[in-house]
């Protein structure tokens, strides 16, 4: 579906809550996103109905919404970005051994 950034970004954290929830569930949490306005969505006055039925999923988690921008948050830039130099076996050597105790 064509989903706005927005609504994307509000997904990713959803997803995270639904697969960590057996961690999350009860226990205070913090969620950092480099999506600035989803600080600020639950003082929204207008969502669209997935908004809002993301949002009474979130109400059920102990979780603040933090802003980290994204060109300071190095270690989720270096885990998503492809490796500049793929890595080169130069040789492999593998013996096999026919030689079975009888």
């Amino acid at each position: 579906k064509n989903y706005t950034t927005h609504d994307l970004e509000l997904r990713a954290v959803v997803f995270a809550l639904k697969i960590w929830r057996h961690y999350l569930y009860g226990t205070k949490c913090t969620v950092f996103t480099d999506h600035k306005s989803l600080q600020h969505i639950l003082d929204q006055k207008e969502l669209n109905m997935r908004q809002r039925r993301w949002l009474e999923f979130l109400s059920d988690y102990d979780c603040e919404i933090c802003y980290h921008p994204g060109k300071t948050n190095v270690v989720a830039d270096a885990l998503s970005r492809k490796e500049q130099e793929p890595l080169r076996v130069r040789s492999l050597v593998m013996t096999i051994s026919l030689d079975l105790p009888k």
